[in-house]
């Protein structure tokens, strides 16, 4: 047999991997007033990325440079935003601190090692290191 041949049947016997498809994160549900915005299903989007919601809500108050706070199931933010950045923002946050960069599923959990913060993969194994969400 020569390199193709084996190739190809190497990719016929693997299984077949399903990538971000299988995470379905609910649209933010989003309504504004004149000051204020608030998303409706918070709870259910930490729910399905397995995060804290806390640590979610660092990360768009950073990202959208706005105050807020988090209520129930909701999070209020003190300015007006439209929907498309919020999912625009949490679309980053699921790049960065949900998928595994090695193979790209969404089975991480964040393990606090000494003073940092380590994404780690039950799927694959693979960890790394990541950045600190500054206030």
């Amino acid at each position: 047999m020569d390199y193709k041949e084996l190739l190809k049947r190497a990719k016929k016997n693997m299984p077949q991997t399903e990538d971000r498809g299988r995470l379905e994160i609910p649209a933010a549900v989003v309504s504004s007033t004149k000051r204020q915005t608030t998303i409706k299903n918070f709870s259910s989007i930490v729910k399905t990325i397995r995060r804290e919601p806390s640590h979610l809500a660092k990360f768009l108050f950073k990202e959208l440079a706005t105050p807020g706070t988090v209520s129930g199931d909701e999070l209020l933010l003190q300015s007006k935003i439209s929907s498309s950045i919020i999912s625009q923002r949490i679309n980053d946050y699921i790049n960065e601190f949900v998928m595994c960069k090695e193979c790209g599923k969404p089975d991480t959990t964040l393990v606090k090692k000494d003073y940092f913060v380590v994404i780690k993969c039950e799927a694959c194994g693979a960890q790394r290191t990541l950045k600190n969400i500054k206030s």
